[in-house]
């Protein structure tokens, strides 16, 4: 089973939804034994509401383990920086066309998320980014054709 990268927020984030999701089983719980004191389960829609939940809190509980389970946990931070995008790094780029600059968070596909500049370790622009190094023109592939960055800092935070 191959490990999947992730930073120490994503872990956070993961751990507080599992206690979260862990909290809320004895209240759904109770749910079902109260919706049953109603009498007939056949036509008995909080039961089935209350079933439902319970479901699809399992399910969310089983596909958080997993993902534990399986995450190699890479604390950037404690990395020495040596300018190399690596997964982790916050990369500052520069449009060589319209010398607009962008910066990225290169994370775990769980985390990514666009509107906080989270991109993940699998998507074009980080796949691009990998190992090369503060300064470096590089030329990437992208859903609206190809784009070049200039490399402009790289950090470990």
């Amino acid at each position: 089973m191959d490990k999947v990268p992730m930073t120490v927020r994503g872990e956070q984030q993961l751990r507080e939804e599992l206690e979260r999701l862990l909290k809320r089983r004895p209240v759904i719980t109770q749910a079902i034994g109260e919706a049953r004191e109603l009498g007939d389960l056949k036509e008995n829609a909080e039961y089935h509401a209350a079933r439902e939940e319970q479901g699809i809190c399992e399910a969310q509980i089983r596909d958080i383990e997993y993902k534990l389970s399986v995450a190699q946990v890479i604390d950037v931070a404690k990395l020495p920086n040596n300018g190399k995008v690596i997964f982790g790094a916050t990369v500052t780029l520069i449009d060589a066309e319209t010398d607009a600059e962008v910066t990225y968070q290169i994370v775990g596909d769980d985390e990514a998320d666009i509107k906080q500049n989270l991109i993940s370790v699998n998507s074009p622009i980080a796949r691009g980014l990998i190992g090369k190094e503060e300064g470096d023109e590089v030329a990437i592939t992208t859903p609206g054709g190809l784009k070049e960055f200039e490399i402009d800092s790289v950090e470990y935070a």
